[in-house]
């Protein structure tokens, strides 16, 4: 009988602990989602475009496409930084309104 309630007790107390790391962790996460949505949201609506994962993938490849071309300047390659340079500001003015 004493054993009994000895591992009830212990399991309940292994229960408590493990519901309080999984609220907390909850919690911890929920705020990560909001401040990413909020960031997101800020984001698109600063430069005008929509807030889905195609248009915030084209910015990130467009803006890739225009540090690209900043490097071949930077090489003194002239015609590819134009190239890049083209191809950056066409994607952004795609995804921009």
């Amino acid at each position: 009988m004493q054993v009994e309630s000895f591992f009830e007790w212990l399991g309940q107390a292994l229960g408590a602990v493990i519901r309080f790391i999984v609220d907390g962790l909850s919690g911890l996460f929920n705020a990560l989602t909001h401040a990413g949505g909020n960031f997101v949201e800020g984001l698109s609506q600063t430069l005008g475009m929509d807030t889905s994962i195609i248009s915030i993938l084209a910015l990130i490849v467009g803006l890739m496409l225009l540090y690209s071309a900043i490097r071949a300047f930077m090489r003194a390659s002239i015609i590819m930084g134009i190239i890049w340079l083209l191809l950056g500001l066409w994607l952004l003015s795609w995804v921009i309104h």
